[in-house]
């Protein structure tokens, strides 16, 4: 694949919002792309946090979830478990790749920053 300028603008917007959700708090790829004036892009922010262990600064990708709370990027972790693991370590619950209590732990970009 090859690098391409616009997506690289696209993908770092995206890890300056990802790196301001806060300790016990998740977002979804649809708030950040909306954040972004880019409402229809969640898949291109899934593809961003997807790539972001490539990245010198680190990116909390563990705390970007579905619109419903679920782990949908889960398998883009090592380990078996690793994302859920990171998350429950935040105090967050997660039964069967569902964030309990989503609503309680949601931080939405368009509020918050």
């Amino acid at each position: 694949m090859t690098s391409n300028p616009k997506n690289d603008n696209f993908f770092e917007k995206v890890y300056e919002v990802a790196r301001q959700i806060p300790f016990g708090k998740v977002t979804s790829y649809g708030a950040i792309a909306a954040y972004l004036g880019a409402k229809r892009s969640a898949r291109m922010v899934g593809w961003a946090m997807n790539n972001s262990h490539h990245q010198t600064v680190e990116i909390p990708a563990h705390r970007v979830v579905n619109r419903k709370g679920l782990l949908t990027g889960k398998h883009h972790f090592d380990g078996t478990n690793l994302m859920q693991q990171l998350l429950e370590n935040e105090g967050i619950i997660v039964i069967e790749n569902q964030i309990q209590n989503f609503e309680n732990v949601f931080w939405n970009p368009s509020k918050e920053l």
